[in-house]
This record gives structure tokens, sequence and C-alpha cells, in this order.
């Protein structure tokens, strides 16, 4: 695939905000025509007008939230690093989804996304209670990081437990396959500090065959989207980087600071937000969020 198919102009980028101090968790409202997106450490979330550029404070002191998606009602489900849970947002009404497991707190929930079932998906790496400016000093209660799942039903289980750190999530299309962002290099040297994207076969909702699907250099992956094509993108150090769905690099967008996370959105879907550090940029693609194509979001 040439990556001009799918960004025209990898150097038409545009900061549309400026002013955070890491800013995180974008995700497309459509019923408001708006990018909301959380500045994890200032602990204030905010609505972005991209037409405009007008912004206004949605929440303020929310306890840290970082990553948020859509679930299938419209609703905004949202991961409060301070409150180590899982929040559902009903035009700024909160309330708590889940907040432990088997009697143990979570560490700082990270990132978040729904199945076409109305399974809810997240992580759970420690970057909440080891950074205190992104939460609160604490312990990691039931001393490891994984991925839960939320059932329909509202049961709560354990999906992996064979990620170092977790980060981002995304489905592939037709939801076979769930890929997961392997952040420890971050936090940890030598042979355990990673900084991968792992995928898994979905099968009746379990996962299995975890294998390493790309490796993300400069930086570690972070936020990670998948488009209607089923191609995989990827925050980094200093590019948002793109993988076809067998691994390959087929390109990269340069974006001047850090990356934390991105998703599509915009009239027709086809804008790819980026949330870098202290800036929220914007550029034009050709595609867009696989769920936004299959009706999901």
């Amino acid at each position: 695939m040439d990556f001009s198919s799918l960004v025209p102009d990898p150097t038409a980028l545009t900061r549309i905000f400026i002013g955070g101090s890491w800013l995180e968790g974008p995700c497309w409202i459509p019923s408001h025509r708006h990018l909301r997106f959380s500045d994890v450490i200032a602990d204030r979330v905010w609505n972005l007008d991209p037409l405009s550029g007008s912004a206004s404070i949605h929440q303020e002191s929310p306890d840290h939230v970082n990553g948020r998606t859509l679930d299938l009602d419209g609703s905004v489900l949202q991961c409060s690093h301070g409150g180590r849970r899982i929040e559902r947002d009903r035009d700024g009404s909160i309330s708590v989804v889940v907040d432990h497991w088997s009697g143990h707190r979570f560490n700082a929930p990270n990132d978040i996304v729904v199945s076409s079932d109305g399974s809810i998906w997240f992580t759970d790496p420690a970057y909440g209670i080891i950074y205190p400016q992104e939460g609160h000093p604490g312990s990691r209660e039931y001393c490891d990081h994984w991925v839960f799942r939320v059932t329909p039903e509202g049961r709560l289980t354990v999906a992996l437990t064979d990620v170092v750190e977790p980060n981002g999530l995304a489905f592939s299309p037709d939801e076979s396959v769930l890929y997961v962002a392997d952040s420890s290099a971050l936090t940890r040297d030598g042979t355990m500090g990673r900084h991968h994207i792992r995928r898994y076969l979905v099968d009746d909702w379990r996962l299995k065959a975890g294998e390493d699907f790309a490796e993300v250099s400069p930086g570690v992956p972070d936020g990670i989207k998948v488009d209607e094509a089923g191609n995989v993108w990827s925050s980094s150090l200093n590019a948002v980087v793109v993988f076809a769905p067998d691994g390959r690099e087929i390109g990269r967008v340069p974006v001047p600071e850090k990356i934390g996370n991105l998703c599509f959105g915009g009239a027709d879907g086809t804008d790819l937000f980026i949330a870098a550090s202290t800036s929220i940029y914007t550029i034009p693609t050709t595609t867009t969020d696989c769920r936004r194509a299959s009706g999901r979001a």
C-alpha cells in the first residue's frame, strides 16, 4: 500500500490547541461535533471545536482522567488514574462502572475500548500510582498489570496477563484480533523494557495465540487505533507510525512533540487528531476508524 493513499500530505499537520501539560485520551463526540481530551497532569478535561478552535473545560479536577471511548449508547467511558476506576460520563454526570477486582483496587486504568457485544475492555498499568503528577501514590494491590473485560451483564473478568505493561488497545475491523501496546520500556530496563504492539486472536471473546505484531521506535507505543482497512496507527516519540495488517510499516506522520494518543473524527471521520504532550494536532486522511466505518461508534 502506498502511504500517500492514506495520508496525501504527511507534512500537512495543524496545531489546533496548545497549553496542556500532558494531553491524552482524545475522543470524537459525534453528537456534539467536538473533540474531548484530557490534560492528565493539570487534571482537566477539555472539549474542542476543531473548526473554530474554541476550547472549553468539560470537567475541572476529574481526578486525573486518561483514556476514553464511546459506549454503544453514545455515552462516554473514561479511565480515572486518580480514582483507580472506570467511569461513565453522561453529559457531565459521572458514575462508576467498576473499581475493584477480587477485593483489590485497580492500579490506574489507562485506555479503553468497547466491542460490538457491549463488553468493555481496558488496560491497567501503574502510571497513575508511580507518577504522582498523574494520580496519587499507591501500591499495585494485585501485584501486576492486566487487561480486563466487563461483560454486558456487568461481570468483571481478567482478559489478558502476559503483557508487561499494557497501554493502548484496539480491535481489528472484524474483531477477530485485539491489539495491545506494551509500553514497559517507559519504566523498566533490560529485557523487560518492551516497546511493542502485541496481537491476540479473539475466540468467543477469549484471547489466544498472543504474538508480537510490531516494534515501535523511537519511544514506545501508547495509544493505538485501527482504520477501516485494518491498518494500525500508533503513537511514538516523534511520529504517528502506521502498520499494515501484516505488521509492515507503511509510513509515518512526523509530530514535533511526544505523542500520547490519537483518534479519528471530524465531519466525515477522516481527520486524525493527535494528543501530543502540550498540544492537539490534526491532519487530513482518506480513511476512518474501523469502528465508525462499521457503525459501532
